[in-house]
């Protein structure tokens, strides 16, 4: 593998997105932005958003679904820079979309069920027209909210809250098949499952006292922080790695494969993994604590090709 900087000065970077001409979006946490970066690393901002954008992903209507976490805190630590907390102009988490034609930014849920989002997190796309999403929760140091998992129709008519009670789930990715949705906690540094029965209905309670219901997979036996996952075109989860900054590479049956190190002038905040290029042999990963897009040639393995993700015209609808 050969590991280069592809874009630098970025705020707090998260959710990449290769798009197939080559260009890559990123959100940008402290910048509140949806961000284009050019393979030269040339960067451009193709939406404000506000608050604090965290994930994106292309959704079935070409636009881009941004999960938002409301606004977070910068703070340093150890010379990095890192997002939590709640901003002082925080109002709710959100469901944005952005047209990358023109920019435009659209608000599709700010609550479920007269709940409001608190501080949604990451995002994964179905072959049905409809994406589940990790809510994090917000904390003020004090008190904290628990985690939510929900699933949510593209055109704005329906979410519905999935399970709760869980421990700031963060990343979450499909398996090739779509019968299996894996979601990870952070400061736990678990990796859950539960079966997807039927658009928007999954099933789990395989584990005592699981997570938010879900299937035990996989915990490191080191410490730790999760953040966004990948999911590779046979199947592995790739779990973006803190603390020890890297990829953890974890098989369906809750093996690590490998763990490949990301060192980026030391960041320890490797929070998001996708894949690009003709043969989805390029991994783009961002590395948050020092504002990096780091490009991976030659990954091991393929990435899955995401429903509504299009490489070199070949349509990812599953």
């Amino acid at each position: 593998m050969k590991i280069t900087t592809q874009a630098t000065g970025l705020k707090f970077p998260e959710g990449p997105v290769a798009l197939p001409d080559g260009d890559v979006l990123v959100v940008e946490i402290h910048r509140g932005t949806l961000t284009r970066i050019r393979p030269d690393g040339t960067t451009t901002v193709v939406a404000e958003v506000g608050g604090g954008p965290n994930s994106a992903a292309l959704g079935p209507d070409g636009r881009v679904y941004i999960t938002n976490n409301g606004g977070m805190l910068a703070f340093e630590d150890n010379g990095y820079t890192w997002a939590g907390g709640i901003a002082p102009d925080y109002v709710t988490g959100s469901i944005q979309t952005v047209d990358l034609g023109d920019g435009s930014v659209r608000t599709l849920y700010t609550e479920a069920d007269g709940q409001p989002l608190r501080s949604a997190s990451d995002l994964v796309f179905d072959a049905h027209g409809g994406f589940y999403f990790t809510d994090y929760g917000k904390s003020d140091g004090i008190t904290g909210d628990k985690g939510r998992l929900f699933y949510a129709k593209a055109d704005g008519t329906s979410i519905t809250q999935l399970t709760g009670g869980m421990e700031g789930p963060n990343g979450i990715g499909l398996s090739p098949d779509g019968t299996r949705l894996y979601v990870n906690e952070t400061f736990t540094a678990r990796l859950w499952w539960w079966e997807v029965i039927a658009p928007g209905e999954i099933r789990g309670g395989r584990s005592t006292g699981g997570s938010g219901g879900g299937n035990f997979l996989y915990t490191p036996g080191e410490y730790i922080n999760f953040d966004g996952l990948g999911i590779e075109a046979d199947g592995n989860i790739c779990v973006a790695s803190m603390i020890r900054p890297g990829i953890s590479v974890v098989s369906p049956e809750g093996e690590l494969v490998e763990f490949v190190d990301i060192d980026v002038d030391g960041d320890p905040g490797i929070t998001n993994i996708c894949w690009g290029g003709p043969d989805l042999r390029t991994a783009y990963i961002t590395a948050s604590a020092t504002g990096k897009l780091v490009r991976v040639d030659n990954w091991p393995r393929p990435g899955l090709v995401l429903n509504h993700q299009v490489v070199e015209g070949r349509d990812g609808n599953r």
